[in-house]
């Protein structure tokens, strides 16, 4: 069953048209790496999926149920919760009161407080300090196990990886391996890499358009990279 479809989605910012006529079907437990250049519509797919964006066009359902209307509060009592891109954290609270915000108007379900820092146990000696004074890493770190505790049926992470150290982004995604399976994850990621080792699919999109999906054992990095910068080759061969 999918866990998430949409169909034909079209998304605005102004005159300017961020993702066109997109369509992506996600079954129940995959983990989806969205890669693409900085504008191609990632940041803007992820936020009308959560509701934080205006569809302009199109549908999507969650586990069959239409949540195209549904406002962002009611999409994570669904089952639909994000870690933004800058992560958003409350800065003048405390990890402790940025974790139960989000558990208090998620859902209920088997990640709470202690199971959150049993995954990611870089979060347990930060829980009395405030936000704001907590590095990058950490930040991410909360972010992600803010949405977790709302015990989301698909995780949605935006730019893991984005101003971290390596020491940092490897720590992380050693965490999110244990969530693989367990939910459906779409995440955004930069590095190829990473994208090519983590996820059991990837997707590049160009300009508001999905241009490659596939496995990442059945794409080659040239096939990736042509994606990436929209390179379209010809029957011959060569580009054009």
């Amino acid at each position: 069953m999918s866990a998430l479809k949409i169909s034909d989605m079209v998304g605005r910012h102004g005159l300017l048209q961020a993702v066109k006529g997109l369509s992506l079907d996600i079954p129940e437990g995959e983990t989806l790496a969205v890669i693409g250049a900085n504008g191609a519509g990632k940041t803007t797919m992820m936020r009308m999926i959560a509701g934080l964006h205006p569809v302009a066009e199109g549908e999507i359902a969650l586990a069959g149920t239409p949540i195209t209307q549904m406002p962002a509060h009611a999409r994570l009592k669904a089952g639909i919760a994000m870690s933004p891109e800058g992560r958003r954290l409350f800065e003048d609270m405390s990890v402790r009161e940025n974790l139960m915000i989000a558990a208090e108007n998620g859902r209920r379900g088997d990640w709470t407080l202690a199971s959150v820092c049993d995954a990611f146990g870089q979060i347990t000696p930060l829980l009395d300090r405030a936000a704001g004074g907590l590095s990058g890493g950490q930040r991410q770190a909360v972010a992600i196990g803010r949405a977790l505790v709302a015990n989301p049926s698909v995780l949605l992470l935006d730019e893991v990886s984005l101003g971290l150290s390596p020491a940092a982004v490897e720590g992380l995604y050693q965490s999110l391996e244990g969530l693989k399976g367990h939910l459906t994850m779409i995440v955004v990621e930069q590095d190829l890499t990473r994208a090519m080792a983590f996820a059991d699919r990837i997707i590049c999109l160009a300009e508001g358009i999905i241009e490659l999906d596939g496995k990442p054992q059945d794409l080659t990095r040239q096939q990736i990279t042509d994606a990436y910068f929209g390179i379209h080759k010809t029957p011959e061969g060569g580009h054009a």
